[in-house]
């Protein structure tokens, strides 16, 4: 079979930038979106949908929308990735279902934002909009999940080599973060037309232009590449359940998904705070959100032609280890500015001095951890692949993507009801905001799971794994766990790395 062209990386990878937009705006805009209450229009304060600590006195209506999500993704995730690994469409097993979900993820994004009743907070009538924001959320994750799970699957099919494999993940690393940069720049363009659009419907309409980008973006892979091309394999022949447990059988592949989860958690938790930690810690205009997010995302990419060559080096599993404690540092440098700044009316020169510094910390973990943890999924899929002869890709990157909108979910879960600690306002009530306290406690526990991340990931067996997928093009990778040695002296056989 062929193997992709760097310029069929990049189409391919063109596929990510449409998705992490969408995923981005969720992420970035939902919390803020809806907690967040418009005071500058209409004389008075409106929100959406309640945004007080009222189920349990600790969870908000919108935690635990979010929560029950997480309950549908349990079954939608793993019925997704068995479908996508059985499928016997003559045009692949992938694409045709990225194809099918595009359009109606792009358009059910915008839906979520789009609840119908303006005067709510006036009326206290809010259970339409609660059921709203439900609805087109769980249609969103479901969406999410139909066109993710094949294209995951594809970073390990495409990838023959594992120079292919690291190309792929660098190119659509890169796409994600710009792609959720792009979700931040409601930030700007919303504030630009709040005059004649008012609060929420400037908003919505950035939301709807970066839907259509991304939808565009989505489906240009599915019409410019042709699967069969590069794939050739078999449908699994298994069960959803079955092939699930089989997944999780594998005790690498356990270790990754528990670390994975701690990433994201604390990814989210620092994703969906910036823009309270830009206007209520640092004290600056929420315009400032998307300046630092740009320039993380700038500086991240300056360092991606190098991560390949450090991967050589060192190997993946340190690398990661040392961008989970890379974006710990950077976290605590945000608690440390929550702490020092909390006393101001007004920003000052600490302000932009934080904002630069956590910039430029966290540029490298974040590429470190853009990139890497695609390449090791693929790495253990593989060797997966060839211990027990079934093309279960589909299902691995399904349990990757579950651990991805597991982490967000908790994350955005844990963050309304954190960043609100240390406030003397009554919690059960609305208008109530995040205070520099909680926004601290905040970052400390996105440094905890960062550190958790780090500590899980070391029990990660990357020796048996390169050793089970080696090729003779991966020298320059093996090398890096000194096993190129081992295999010019040995053959290593599937029977035998079962044995170890």
């Amino acid at each position: 079979m062929n193997r992709l062209t760097k310029k069929q990386m990049w189409i391919f990878a063109i596929g990510q930038l449409g998705w992490s937009i969408l995923g981005g705006i969720i992420n970035a805009w939902l919390v803020a979106f809806y907690l967040i209450n418009d005071k500058t229009h209409d004389g008075g304060v409106k929100f959406l949908i309640p945004s007080g600590l009222v189920i349990g006195g600790f969870l908000t209506v919108l935690g635990l929308i979010t929560a029950l999500c997480r309950v549908w993704d349990a079954v939608t995730d793993p019925m997704v990735a068995n479908l996508s690994d059985n499928s016997k469409n003559k045009k692949g097993r992938r694409l045709p279902f990225m194809r099918f979900a595009a359009i109606p993820f792009a358009i059910i994004t915008v839906l979520v934002f789009l609840a119908p009743v303006e005067n709510a907070e006036a009326s206290g009538n809010y259970a339409a909009n609660i059921a709203w924001v439900a609805i087109f959320l769980v249609l969103f994750y479901t969406f999410m999940t139909i066109y993710c799970t094949p294209y995951n699957a594809l970073i390990s099919e495409f990838g023959k080599t594992q120079e292919d494999r690291m190309n792929i993940s660098t190119y659509i690393s890169l796409t994600y973060f710009a792609g959720t940069l792009l979700a931040y720049t409601p930030f700007v363009f919303g504030g630009l037309l709040q005059g004649s659009l008012g609060y929420y419907w400037s908003y919505r309409v950035c939301f709807i232009v970066l839907a259509i980008i991304a939808c565009v973006c989505m489906l240009l892979p599915t019409f410019l590449l042709k699967e069969t091309d590069f794939v050739e394999a078999k449908p699994a022949g298994t069960n959803a359940f079955e092939s699930l447990g089989k997944t999780f059988k594998n005790k690498d592949f356990r270790v990754f998904t528990a670390s994975d989860i701690m990433y994201w958690i604390g990814l989210t938790l620092f994703q969906t705070g910036l823009p309270f930690f830009v206007t209520v810690s640092m004290k600056l205009a929420d315009s400032y959100t998307m300046i630092f997010m740009g320039a993380m995302t700038v500086l991240s990419a300056c360092f991606y032609p190098v991560v390949n060559g450090l991967v050589k080096k060192f190997g993946k599993k340190k690398l990661t280890i040392a961008g989970f404690f890379g974006l710990a540092l950077a976290y605590l440098i945000t608690a440390i500015c929550s702490i020092t700044q909390k006393d101001l009316k007004d920003a000052n020169v600490l302000s932009y001095v934080y904002g630069v510094l956590i910039c430029i910390v966290a540029a490298l973990p974040m590429a470190l951890l853009g990139i890497i943890p695609q390449s090791i999924v693929a790495d253990v899929a593989e060797k997966d692949s060839i211990e027990s002869h079934e093309n279960r890709e589909g299902m691995f990157f399904a349990a990757r993507t579950f651990a991805m909108k597991l982490g967000q979910s908790i994350a955005m879960l844990a963050f309304t009801s954190l960043a609100i600690l240390g406030t003397t306002q009554d919690v059960t009530k609305n208008d109530i905001s995040a205070n520099p306290t909680g926004l601290m406690i905040v970052a400390i526990v996105a440094v905890v799971f960062c550190c958790l991340g780090a500590v899980i990931l070391m029990f990660y067996n990357e020796k048996k794994v390169m050793k089970a997928i080696a090729k003779e093009s991966d020298n320059e990778y093996l090398a890096a766990e000194n096993l190129d040695e081992d295999l010019n002296s040995e053959e290593i056989t599937t029977q035998e790395v079962d044995k170890e």
